[in-house]
């Protein structure tokens, strides 16, 4: 063992010295005796477990008989220490980490320094997530714990292949991150680029946490696709590291991130793997088909309405009879951004209000703008019929990004009409293309493609199904048993 400092006069110094003499409440030193030994205790308020640290003082104080041993005070301190959790701190840095992550530490006489884990972080029990929400299955969720959240996992996966590797990243943050993974189905190369990419972050800290690593991990830039998964359920996050992925864990976040992922990750839903395999496809089908409309109807509807000469007799019907005072392409730009203004006020509103809310924009102003000649009925109809579609994406991320190129696809179609329509899909899919996060295709098993896989990626199979891991995860073992 090593002396941290000279005494343990000093070693209060340090403490004031980092964090001022009464100059914040929470950070705490006391002075006390523990047997006859003189002791100094740092820790931070409201970081710790009150009743352990209280009934282990207890114990100790209580605990007058000194050991009949010729032994130095850190050797008669651990001797003597009732608690399993002990470790000797020899490095101020790491002392300041330890205690400011919650952890109590013992400065003896002497100057030796012994830190033990009673954290207890303020947070909520575990619970389901409002956004990946289920008919049947688990009701637990990840919470903002990064403790919770591996135990969790660890308790559907009982194996002792599973790792947590833990990292501390930022400057003054020092936030927990922890790197979840399948030995022998990871791939080393994926580990290894995460290790390297959090060894390169530079910034004072993660406070938006999960979201701040993905664009250091990626340099997302202004891409507007999510290159990361994100979930906030413990059976998915077990799925995808048995397929050989990776689940990153940031600790006051309750969501983790999983990689690599393509675009149809964000398709998928833990509903379609709690039904028979063959209701599991139709769902996943609906939701493929779903995904595609919310892109496409608008722009199309768009192009058929002012283009009738596209249209075969018996669609005739389709497309406004009467246009109205504002262009056609103004009016879907102004309703269709309306719906996004209601989404976000529907976020804010107190839940009490919240249906109140939508019962008003729904029925009072949708009927009102037609009356008063805003908006043309197909124009609302259209524009809702395209929300409901941009509902079904369950990746909130993804859903935000497709209303974004609906607004760019619906454009270029006002501008140059039909052929405005069909390149802005062209670049939009060679955009797509070019994408490859972590080295994995985004459009993968599609291009390039695989066949087989874009089978499974289309066709729920059943769990007995010899289906091997994923080819972009580049598992070491591809086959499962």
């Amino acid at each position: 063992m090593k002396k941290l400092f000279r005494s343990m006069h000093e070693g209060e110094e340090w403490f004031y010295a980092r964090f001022g003499k009464d100059q914040t409440f929470d950070a705490t030193a006391r002075s006390l005796h523990l047997w006859d030994m003189p002791t100094l205790l740092l820790y931070i308020n409201g970081l710790i477990d009150g009743d352990t640290i209280t009934t282990l003082l207890t114990e100790m104080q209580g605990n007058t008989e000194r050991p009949e041993m010729e032994e130095d005070g850190a050797e008669r301190f651990l001797s003597f220490f009732p608690y399993h959790a002990v470790s000797n701190v020899k490095d101020a840095d790491e002392l300041l980490t330890a205690i400011l992550s919650g952890q109590a530490a013992f400065v003896t006489p002497d100057g030796y320094v012994f830190t033990i884990d009673i954290r207890s972080y303020p947070g909520r029990q575990p619970q389901e997530p409002d956004n990946e929400k289920v008919v049947r299955g688990s009701r637990d969720g990840f919470t903002e714990n990064l403790i919770q959240n591996t135990a969790l996992i660890r308790r559907r996966l009982r194996t002792e292949d599973l790792r947590f590797e833990m990292h501390k990243v930022s400057v003054s943050g020092k936030t927990d991150i922890a790197i979840t993974y399948m030995q022998g189905a990871a791939s080393e190369e994926h580990l290894d680029y995460i290790r390297k990419r959090l060894d390169e972050i530079e910034h004072d800290g993660l406070t938006m946490t999960d979201k701040s690593l993905e664009e250091f991990l990626f340099k997302q830039g202004f891409h507007p696709m999510p290159f990361v998964r994100f979930t906030e359920r413990p059976d998915i996050c077990a799925a995808h590291l048995l397929e050989g992925h990776i689940a990153i864990i940031v600790d006051t976040s309750p969501s983790v991130i999983l990689v690599p992922t393509t675009l149809f990750h964000h398709l998928q839903h833990a509903e379609e793997y709690r039904q028979a395999p063959l209701l599991g496809t139709a769902v996943r089908l609906v939701r493929f088909i779903g995904a595609a409309m919310s892109l496409v109807l608008l722009p199309f509807w768009y192009l058929i309405a002012t283009k009738q000469q596209y249209l075969p007799d018996f669609l005739s019907y389709i497309g406004p009879k009467d246009i109205g005072e504002i262009p056609l392409l103004l009016q879907l730009l102004i309703a269709d951004g309306g719906i996004e203004v209601l989404r976000m006020a529907a976020i804010h509103t107190p839940t009490p209000m919240s249906t109140a809310m939508g019962l008003v924009a729904a029925i009072v102003i949708g009927q009102v703008a037609i009356d008063v000649g805003l908006f043309t009925p197909e124009v609302v109809l259209y524009v809702a019929v395209s929300a409901i579609f941009t509902f079904a994406i369950p990746s909130y991320e993804l859903s935000l990004t497709t209303k974004v190129f609906r607004i760019c696809i619906l454009i270029s179609t006002g501008l140059l009409g039909a052929p405005g329509f069909f390149i802005s899909i062209a670049v939009l899919f060679y955009y797509l293309c070019s994408l490859k996060p972590m080295g994995v295709p985004y459009l993968w098993p599609a291009v390039p493609f695989f066949p087989r896989a874009m089978l499974r990626v289309l066709i729920r199979f059943p769990m007995t199904a010899d289906v091997p891991r994923p080819y972009i995860t580049d598992s070491p073992k591809r086959d499962r048993i």
